[in-house]
């Protein structure tokens, strides 16, 4: 069923999806619900961005330092308490609301855009 507020293909293609592996793990204390600092590497042109993100539940920091994900990289930079979120790490909702990252199926190069 689709949506009276589609903004159709070009508004799709106006997001840039990439696949980034996560390089660094940081405990984030200060935020308001339980989430990792994430330091996502998305290769040569978009270069290192930073991200919060409530995952916790999933993954732990050893689960997560080599893991390939998806983040929305276009969006402007978003304050997040005392940290500063440079990207969307992108994930679904399981059974009990709780994220589950977006990974590629197969192995694939970082910085690669979804299209």
């Amino acid at each position: 069923m689709m949506s009276d507020d589609t903004g159709g293909f070009d508004a799709f293609m106006g997001a840039d999806i990439r696949v980034g592996i996560i390089t660094a793990v940081e405990d984030f204390p200060k935020a308001r619900k339980p989430a990792w600092k994430l330091t996502v590497d998305f290769g040569n042109d978009i270069g290192t961005r930073r991200s919060s993100a409530q995952i916790i539940e999933h993954y732990s920091k050893e689960d997560l330092v080599g893991r390939k994900v998806l983040g929305l990289v276009n969006v402007a930079p978003r304050q997040i308490g005392p940290f500063m979120s440079e990207c969307l790490t992108l994930g679904l909702p399981d059974a009990d609301g709780h994220v589950v990252l977006i990974e590629p199926e197969r192995d694939v190069p970082i910085g690669g855009r979804l299209f």
